[in-house]
């Protein structure tokens, strides 16, 4: 699981709501800053404490917040 892009839009537009993504995972906004470019698969950005900062920021699900990554064969 990644997140969508319209979460990632979020978090590239407002200083804010990045600093509190970053305070609470432990992270450096400029850290957080490149997880949010990168947007890896299973990244520290989908863990459990980032998703819960994420809802009660956005008040989302994380049906709204996540997307499966699609594999391509």
């Amino acid at each position: 699981m990644k997140l969508r892009q319209t979460i990632i839009d979020k978090l590239k537009g407002s200083r804010p709501f990045r600093f509190k993504v970053a305070d609470g995972l432990g992270f450096s906004e400029v850290w957080v800053d490149r997880l949010i470019v990168a947007n890896k698969d299973n990244g520290p950005l989908t863990t459990a404490k980032s998703l819960s900062i994420i809802r009660e920021e956005l008040g989302t699900t994380d049906e709204e917040i996540l997307e499966e990554e699609t594999v391509k064969v």
